[in-house]
């Protein structure tokens, strides 16, 4: 490797819209990978304006003036030079689905060295996701190639993935290697912590809890087919009154991303006035509001029955805020809640068969099947009504849990998570590339062979044996006396210059093989697929003609 560590991504990490778990836990990486800065330089390969804008604005609010002059931003087009002349020490993407196995593709053909790419999990059950897997399954894969998980059960299902995909399509290990999958959890910001008594007491205040009200905080989407069904902490919280808790003694925050007129929405509010619970619903709060959400709850709750959760960022930032954590015994909360210790995990039950709605997914919205899976996971309502009974009756015990979670949470503060990704960066290196020709001269098997597939479309191709030679237009455009035009989208490929060389070469009749060797030589660093693109281009727009 070369001393020079640069990072590459072809994702923004920063993303306007709703503030959900994903979005958040992305920003918040590369916020903290900047602020630790151990690298280089940090390349980012976008396309669209309004990532390219959005990036520049987030680092310019998030970023030190040291880091963002480490941050270069390029349009993707420039990806294959950019590998061929740059050493880059790894390649990491946002998400682990879609785009690393063509990153790896790019940088088998083009890079001088076979560097490490890597990408997160984020949720893993929709029904187009196995497909995705499948492309991770190819000859091009190398052992410096990672899918990193954030929780247990999420390093479970992609394995699983990948096992299913090699027994159904009898898929060899040698011929088809799939990544490796490690476990990196998500990291929790420092500023979500508790507060001092005074200004605990003006939080409380601000959001209408009485003095010796018990504030229990659930947070997340607002919608009865997202993330988990409230439903369970209300019945819960009636059996707790039905068992002779005082009706004031506790006040229900859900808050989170929703629409106004969600109709789940007015249906729990009626509930919660037919049940006489306090109930305050926060929408669309930001992170500033969050984090007072949080800093004057007593309890937080997260009874999730969804698929659709992998991890559980919420659970974490509870902690981090000193509060003891009733949860679901599901998906990534297992590796969350110390069950006794920072909170309690309560039992969970799935179906057992899943056929019906498997084999309709891919026909339905996402959220209509992930609705049918989570109508069939069970919560224990009876465990939920125990754990919050104890913890609304005994203070001690709320600030013990609180304390423990606390201290749980260090672990995944960011800086450390940072501190996990770099030493498994340096690690996937260490990783021998055994078959390194086989690996560079692989093509992916569901890569798009559009020359070879449509060459029938022309009257003929342009092989290296045709013989061209310049044009009218092409003799003009070299004496000066004609200018190309040049159509948006082909920056970077077309070069007035290199252009104008061209057709001087073809001044005498040669073949295109010829041409093009005599243009790279003129101009070394080009490269073979920018010379042929010219060579196209020149003939396509009457600078070149066949002799």
């Amino acid at each position: 490797m070369a001393n020079q560590r640069i990072w590459g991504t072809l994702d923004p990490f920063f993303e306007s819209g709703a503030i959900v778990g994903r979005r958040v836990a992305n920003a918040d990486f590369l916020r903290h990978l900047l602020e630790a800065d151990p690298f280089s330089e940090y390349h980012f390969f976008l396309d669209a304006p309004g990532q390219i804008r959005g990036l520049k604005k987030a680092l310019k609010l998030e970023a030190s003036e040291e880091a963002r002059a480490k941050c270069r931003i390029f349009p993707r087009s420039e990806l294959p030079g950019l590998l061929g002349k740059t050493s880059y020490h790894c390649f990491h993407q946002s998400d682990c689905i879609f785009l690393p196995h063509h990153v790896a593709a790019l940088r088998n053909r083009y890079s001088k060295e076979l560097f490490p790419i890597t990408g997160a999990t984020h949720s893993l059950s929709y029904a187009v996701y196995p497909a995705a897997f499948l492309h991770h399954m190819w000859t091009g894969t190398t052992a410096r190639d990672c899918v990193v998980a954030t929780s247990q059960t999420g390093q479970g299902v992609v394995q699983g993935f990948y096992a299913m995909l090699r027994e159904n399509y009898g898929l060899d290990p040698t011929r088809f290697p799939a990544p490796r999958v490690e476990l990196i959890p998500l990291g929790v910001r420092e500023d979500m912590a508790p507060v001092g008594p005074d200004v605990r007491e003006a939080l409380r205040k601000e959001f209408n809890v009485g003095q010796d009200q018990v504030m229990i905080l659930v947070f997340g989407r607002l919608h009865h087919a997202s993330k988990m069904d409230y439903l369970a902490v209300f019945r819960a919280l009636n059996r707790c009154f039905q068992d002779g808790l005082d009706h004031g003694k506790v006040r229900l925050a859900m808050a989170g991303w929703g629409d106004d007129e969600e109709p789940f929405l007015a249906k729990v509010q009626g509930l919660a006035k037919a049940m006489g619970l306090q109930l305050s619903v926060h929408l669309r709060p930001n992170e500033a509001r969050k984090r007072r959400l949080f800093q004057a709850a007593d309890i937080f709750v997260s009874p999730s029955d969804n698929p659709q959760e992998t991890f559980g960022l919420t659970l974490l930032e509870a902690a981090a805020s000193g509060l003891p954590v009733v949860a679901s015994d599901y998906d990534g909360y297992k590796d969350l809640v110390r069950h006794g210790e920072t909170g309690y995990l309560i039992p969970t039950v799935g179906p057992a068969h899943t056929e019906p709605i498997d084999i309709m997914a891919p026909l339905q919205p996402e959220n209509r099947y992930h609705l049918l899976l989570a109508q069939q996971t069970a919560v224990e309502v009876k465990g939920l009504t125990q754990s919050l009974a104890e913890l609304i009756a005994d203070p001690g015990k709320r600030t013990a849990m609180g304390e423990a979670g606390r201290d749980m949470a260090r672990a995944f503060a960011w800086p450390r998570i940072i501190d996990k990704w770099v030493e498994l960066w340096e690690r996937l290196w260490q990783e021998p590339i055994p078959n390194e020709d086989g690996v560079r001269q692989a093509e992916h098997p569901l890569t798009m062979p559009f020359g070879r597939i449509f060459g029938a479309y022309p009257t003929s191709t342009l092989t290296p044996e045709v013989i061209l030679v310049w044009s009218r237009s092409g003799e003009a455009l070299y004496r000066g006396q004609e200018s190309p035009i040049i159509y948006q989208g082909l920056e970077g490929l077309v070069d007035v210059e290199q252009l104008k060389t061209l057709v001087f070469l073809a001044r005498k009749p040669r073949s295109v093989g010829e041409m093009t060797e005599q243009l790279m030589e003129a101009y070394p660093d080009m490269g073979t697929d920018k010379g042929k693109f010219l060579v196209n281009w020149a003939l396509k727009h009457d600078f070149l003609e066949q002799a």
